[in-house]
């Protein structure tokens, strides 16, 4: 059973990302304020639901969240800062876009994924020195405190919430440019590196929409 927050029911903010092992398109991060009332027995991690529970749930994340944002990094930008650089600059775009500011972020996570004071200033990070954070570990960004929970999206309710938007817009994006290129069957794939999308890109070269700085063949 999820639980419905971390620290404080006072606008606490859960904040997860979508597509960091992908060969294309991009990396996707959401956060979401809960108000302290919310329940839904459907909402669980979103790799845990079927597609059909994932986009169920998401109009009623949107319309009852306190806030929600959801930010899309694309292929260029994670080819020139790496792809752990570009899925915490993903989350903390999206808290910074949330309309009330929250006074406690969560962030779904293991010891190799943390919000740094260096990215919540605004500063790029172009060198993998991102500091390791435990479950119960917490720093702050100005006056915001944070913690880094690992495998926060199947404890924390904001969690699991950000993690469904960021599923589910990434598939939308994904499925769109699918249209464009449908050789590459982004569609089912999704971008990931399965045995068929490999092969199509011996076969095709690569797109816009593809992560030169990753292994792209076999």
């Amino acid at each position: 059973m999820l639980l419905p927050f971390f620290l404080t029911p006072n606008l606490e903010t859960g904040t997860d990302e979508a597509g960091r092992g992908c060969l294309a398109g991009p990396v996707t991060a959401a956060a979401v304020i809960l108000p302290s009332a919310f329940e839904n027995h459907l909402l669980n991690d979103s790799k845990k639901l079927s597609e059909k529970v994932r986009e169920k749930l998401r109009p009623i994340i949107e319309q009852q969240s306190i806030s929600y944002a959801v930010i899309h990094l694309e292929p260029l930008e994670i080819d020139q800062i790496n792809i752990l650089n570009a899925s915490i600059k993903a989350m903390q775009q999206s808290i910074l876009k949330l309309d009330p500011k929250p006074n406690y972020i969560i962030v779904d996570g293991n010891s190799s994924i943390a919000l740094t004071p260096s990215l919540f200033t605004g500063e790029v990070l172009v060198k993998n020195t991102v500091k390791r954070f435990s479950e119960k570990d917490c720093n702050t960004f100005n006056d915001i405190p944070f913690s880094c929970i690992v495998k926060g999206d199947s404890k924390f309710m904001s969690i699991a919430a950000a993690s469904v938007l960021a599923k589910t817009y990434r598939d939308e994006y994904m499925n769109r440019i699918h249209e464009e290129f449908p050789m590459y069957n982004w569609k089912q794939n999704k971008g990931y590196p399965t045995k068929e999308h490999r092969e199509a890109i011996k076969k095709y070269g690569v797109t816009k929409y593809h992560r030169l700085s990753f292994r792209l063949t076999l």
